[in-house]
C-alpha cells in the first residue's frame, strides 16, 4: 500500500523452497463469497490473532511478503531474513484465527517492494522457482487466496508481470491435480472511474497466460490529482469503471460475476494525499450498504494499526488513521460484510499433470486430468478434447466427473502421426462455466515439415531435442525455457535434432546463444556451422543447402572446458 511509512517499512517473502518441503497441499476451508479482510502490517510486531479478536475481523489480509535483496528468489515477511515463510513467523497466530472460524490472505508486493525490485516476480527470474514461492506459503498456513499487491515500477515491468502471471497459472494447475482450491487476487491502484492502462495490462497478461485472477482489488485512495474528493463516491464510480473494463477481459460473464470479481480497499481516515482525500467515518456506512448491493467479493481497508484516533490531522500515518474516531470504528462497521449477500457461484478449475509428454510414433501417453472446486458447491463436469492432429486421437475417461475428481487422458498415435509439437485442448463444461486445459505432445522423429520441433523449449522438454543438455528456466532468452549445454574438461556439451527439408534447397538456421565458444550448425546432407563467445544473447545464423535427401542435423554445443553454454528460439527458413 502506499503509506508514507511502509514505504520505509514495509518488505516481505520466502522460499523458492519446492514445495515438496511443505509437504502435500491439502484442501483449505475455502474463503466466504463476501469477505471483509484489513490489512495488517506485519512489521509491527503485532500479533495478528489478538487484534483480530479486538477488532471484530475475522479475516486480514497480512502484508507483505517480499524478497530480501533484488535478485533473490527468496521471500520473507517484511523481507527480514529473520521472518521467513514457516510455522515459527505467524503460525500459531494464523492457527488460532482459523480455529475462530476466519482466516489470513498473505499479501505479496507493497509499495517497498514494487519500488525496490524486491517483489517476487520482480526479482526472481525463475518462473518454477516464483510458483514454488508460492505453493510454500499457501500449504504452510494452509491459506485459500494469495494477494498480489502491484504498484509503482512492477506495474511497467513487463518481463515481471509476464513471470508472475505464467507462476499464477503454474500454481493454479498444481492445486487443481492436488484437489486443492486456491484463489489470487490482484491489488492494483486506480483512478475514480477504473483501471489505468498499466493496470489493465496486467489483467491482459494473466488472460493470455491463461491465468485466473478471481478478485480484482482496487486502491481507492492516493488519486493524487489535485481534486476535491467525495471517497465514497469515488469508490463507486471506481469500481463501476472496474467492471466494464472487466466485461471486455471476460466477456463470459454476467454482471453479477463480474461484480462478484471487485475488491475495494480504502485508506481509512487521512491518506497519503492529505486532507483532500479523507474516507470519513460517515463514508464507511455508505461504503459498506454499497458493497452489499453490488455483491462484490472483498471489502477491506490499510490498515488495521490506523483504525483509531490517536493523531488528529496526521496524514498517511501506519498507527492512526488521523481523524476523530472510537477504536475500531471501521471495523466494526464493516465487519458484518464478511459472507453475506447470497451464496457462492458454483466453479471448478481443469488441470493436465504432466502438462507435457513426448512418444514415438504409434506410442500412448496417459496424463491425469485433475478438478479442483473453486467456488460454491460441487458439479458434474463433462470432458471434451480438441487439437489432436492427423494420426493422434485422445479421449478423457471417465467423460464425466464430479469437482474434485480426477480423469485420465488416452492419447495414442499411430506410426503415420507427424513428428511435431502439438497443443491438444481438454474442455471441463460445468453448469454455464467451462474451463479448459492445455497438454502439449510432442511426437518424436524427424520433421518433414522442414521445421526445427520445440525450436523455443517452451514444452519444458528436451525431446525431440539429444545429447548432453537440459532445459532450464533461467537464462531464456524468450519464453521461459531454454537449453543449457554444459561442457566439461574432457567433453564439450552437445545437443542435436534431426530434420527432413527439401532436397537440393537453400535454407538458414537461426539461433540466440550465449556463453564463451557457442557453436550453432548443421551436418549430415549439408554441413556449415558458425560460432561466437558472448556473455548476453547472440543471435547466430547459418545458411546452407541441402543435398539430395534433404535430410540434416541441427546442433549447438559449447567448446570444452568453457563452462555452460545456453541456446534458444532455434529457426530453419
Amino acid at each position: 500500500m502506499l503509506t508514507a511509512a511502509a514505504v520505509t517499512a514495509v518488505t516481505a517473502v520466502t522460499a523458492g523452497l519446492a514445495v515438496t518441503g511443505a509437504g502435500q497441499a491439502q484442501a483449505a476451508t475455502a474463503l466466504p463469497p463476501h469477505v471483509f479482510a484489513p490489512y495488517f502490517e506485519a512489521w509491527t510486531g503485532d500479533s495478528p490473532a489478538a487484534l483480530a479478536q479486538q477488532s471484530g475481523a475475522k479475516h486480514l489480509t497480512m502484508a507483505f511478503l517480499q524478497a530480501a535483496t533484488k535478485g533473490s528468489c527468496t521471500a520473507y515477511w517484511n523481507g527480514d531474513s529473520g521472518m521467513p515463510i514457516g510455522q515459527g513467523t505467524f503460525g500459531a497466530d494464523i492457527d488460532t484465527i482459523q480455529a475462530r472460524g476466519g482466516d489470513v490472505i498473505p499479501s505479496f508486493g507493497g509499495y517497498t517492494a514494487t519500488n525496490t525490485g524486491t517483489e517476487i516476480a520482480d526479482s526472481c527470474t525463475n518462473v518454477d522457482s516464483i510458483a514454488s514461492v508460492f505453493e510454500n506459503v499457501i500449504t504452510t498456513y494452509d491459506i485459500p487466496r494469495i494477494d498480489l499487491d502491484i504498484e509503482d515500477n512492477s506495474l511497467t515491468n513487463t518481463a515481471g508481470i509476464d513471470r508472475r502471471n505464467k507462476a499464477i497459472k503454474k500454481v493454479q494447475d498444481w492445486a487443481a491435480s492436488n484437489g486443492r482450491s486456491v484463489q489470487f487476487s490482484y491489488t492494483l491502484p486506480t483512478t475514480t472511474h477504473g483501471l489505468g492502462d498499466s493496470g489493465l495490462a496486467v489483467l491482459r497478461n494473466a488472460v493470455s497466460n491463461g491465468a485466473r485472477v478471481d478478485v480484482v482489488n482496487l486502491m481507492t485512495f492516493d488519486y493524487y490529482d489535485d481534486a476535491a474528493h467525495n471517497m465514497a463516491e469515488d469508490t463507486k464510480t471506481a469500481a463501476t469503471g472496474l467492471v466494464s473494463q472487466l466485461a471486455a477481459l471476460y466477456p463470459g460473464k454476467t454482471q453479477a460475476q463480474l461484480w462478484a470479481m471487485v475488491g475495494v480497499t480504502e485508506m481509512i481516515g487521512i491518506d497519503d494525499y492529505g486532507p483532500a482525500e479523507t474516507f470519513t467515518t460517515a463514508d464507511g456506512p455508505v461504503v459498506y450498504d454499497w458493497a452489499v448491493s453490488k455483491g462484490i467479493n472483498t471489502l477491506s481497508f490499510w490498515a488495521l494499526q490506523r483504525d483509531n484516533g490517536g493523531c488528529p490531522g496526521t496524514k498517511g500515518s501506519d498507527s492512526c488513521s488521523g481523524i476523530q474516531q472510537d477504536t475500531w470504528q471501521f471495523s466494526k462497521t464493516f465487519a458484518p460484510f464478511t459472507g453475506g449477500g447470497g451464496q457462492p457461484a458454483d466453479d471448478f478449475s481443469v488441470a493436465v499433470n504432466p502438462s507435457s509428454g513426448a512418444v514415438d510414433p504409434g506410442g500412448s501417453v496417459t496424463p491425469t486430468v485433475a478438478t479442483a472446486l473453486t467456488n460454491g458447491a460441487a458439479q458434474q463436469v463433462t470432458f471434451s478434447v480438441s487439437g489432436a492432429p492427423a494420426g493422434v486421437s485422445a479421449s478423457v475417461n471417465p467423460a464425466t466427473v464430479t469437482t474434485g475428481a480426477k480423469a485420465t487422458l488416452s492419447v495414442s498415435t499411430t506410426t503415420a502421426a507427424a513428428p511435431g509439437t502439438y497443443p491438444i485442448t481438454v474442455t471441463g463444461t460445468g453448469k454455464g462455466t467451462t474451463h479448459t486445459a492445455t497438454y502439449l505432445l510432442t511426437v518424436n522423429g524427424a520433421n518433414p515439415g522442414g521445421s526445427v520441433v520445440n525450436g523455443g523449449l517452451e514444452t519444458g522438454a528436451l525431446t525431440p531435442w539429444v545429447g548432453e543438455a537440459a532445459v532450464v528456466g533461467s537464462p531464456a532468452h524468450s519464453g521461459t525455457h531454454a537449453l543449457q549445454l554444459s561442457a566439461t574438461g574432457s567433453q564439450t556439451g552437445e545437443v542435436r535434432q534431426n530434420v527432413a527439408l527439401q532436397p537440393n534447397h537453400a535454407y538458414t538456421l537461426k539461433a540466440w546463444v550465449q556463453g564463451n565458444y557457442a557453436y550453432l550448425g548443421v551436418t549430415g546432407g549439408a554441413s556449415a556451422s558458425t560460432w561466437t563467445s558472448s556473455s548476453g544473447w547472440t543471435q547466430l545464423t547459418v545458411p546452407f543447402t541441402t543435398g539430395a535427401s534433404g535430410a540434416v542435423t541441427v546442433f549447438a554445443h559449447g567448446w570444452y572446458g568453457q563452462g555452460s553454454v545456453y541456446a534458444d528460439d532455434f529457426t530453419i527458413t
